[in-house]
């Protein structure tokens, strides 16, 4: 038996990179899935073929059950239609995997609102889209095992220099998802995010430059593959009790994100004095900022 026995996906951004693997493998776990890809090149200025096609017939042709999607996520009505389309073809959605995504890259200063927009509108936009038709249709049918798992990355999480507007779709993204965590599991939804690491087109531009790992497509443990495994776990029933978190996934690893909290405090009993409250903060959160280690504090 599979793990995803009898389940009905979503899958968007799947004609390539991690998006592909997340179908193939839901596929052979015995879901059926609906692959989506507009077929749009890295910065979504062009259509570059009919991926989403390629990924249905390599899991046709195997046996297993899925159908394709061309529509563009930042469509509201056309991704109605895509959600429509799995209950239609498949008699019901159980998941909804968010994984489409652009770049277009710039230092905030020199960044137009062009790049702003579209990259925005892709991510964010396109999460928000899908979630709000299958929302609707799990309101209507509740007492499923459903499941919202969205992408989103450490560009966000930790603030890569160069990519402000990606950074900013994709901590809207945690939001959303956090949003949806709260409102929905009274319908039997789980909502989740997934931040991976992986060697895809959208990290090849990291081949030999970076110096936090080996982007190399040589190199497995940053293989799409192993970002996989904690998806068809989310997806799968079994993770029903996991809600509103981070998984962090790739180069061998998996781990889960600390929830945000408190670190250090300062409190007054009435109105703050701004002196006070200034010596306060200095003094209290400086350590935790600056001097993290108690052995590396300078002396003095």
């Amino acid at each position: 038996m599979g793990k995803l026995d009898g389940r009905v996906a979503v899958v968007t951004g799947a004609g390539q990179g991690i998006g592909a693997e997340v179908a193939r493998t839901f596929a052979a776990e015995g879901a059926c899935v609906v692959v989506n890809d507009l077929g749009a090149s890295l910065d979504g200025s062009d259509n570059e073929g009919t991926p989403a096609e390629e990924v249905t017939r390599e899991i046709v042709a195997v046996g297993g059950k899925a159908a394709a999607n061309n529509c563009d996520v930042t469509d509201h009505a056309a991704v109605k239609n895509l959600i429509g389309q799995a209950i239609d073809e498949f008699g019901k959605l159980d998941i909804v995997v968010n994984v489409a995504g652009i770049l277009r890259d710039g230092m905030i200063f020199k960044m137009e609102e062009k790049q702003w927009d579209a990259v925005i509108a892709v991510h964010l936009k396109g999460t928000f889209n899908t979630i709000r038709h299958a929302s609707e249709y799990w309101r209507g049918h509740r007492g499923g095992e459903y499941r919202i798992i969205n992408f989103i990355s450490g560009s966000g999480l930790w603030g890569a220099p160069a990519q402000p507007n990606y950074a900013a779709a994709k901590m809207g993204i945690v939001g959303l998802s956090n949003s949806c965590a709260s409102a929905l599991n009274g319908y039997g939804v789980t909502s989740n995010c997934i931040a991976p690491v992986a060697f895809t087109r959208m990290t090849a531009a990291l081949e030999g430059k970076s110096t936090v790992m080996n982007y190399s497509a040589s190199n497995e443990k940053i293989s799409t593959r192993n970002v996989v495994p904690p998806v068809v776990w989310l997806a799968a029933e079994e993770s029903a009790w996991m809600n509103g978190r981070i998984i962090q996934c790739g180069n061998g690893r998996i781990g889960l994100i600390n929830e945000p909290a408190v670190e250090r405090e300062v409190t007054t009993q009435g109105v703050w004095d701004l002196d006070v409250a200034f010596e306060e903060m200095n003094t209290a959160f400086k350590e935790a900022v600056v001097y993290p280690n108690p052995f590396r504090k300078p002396q003095g």
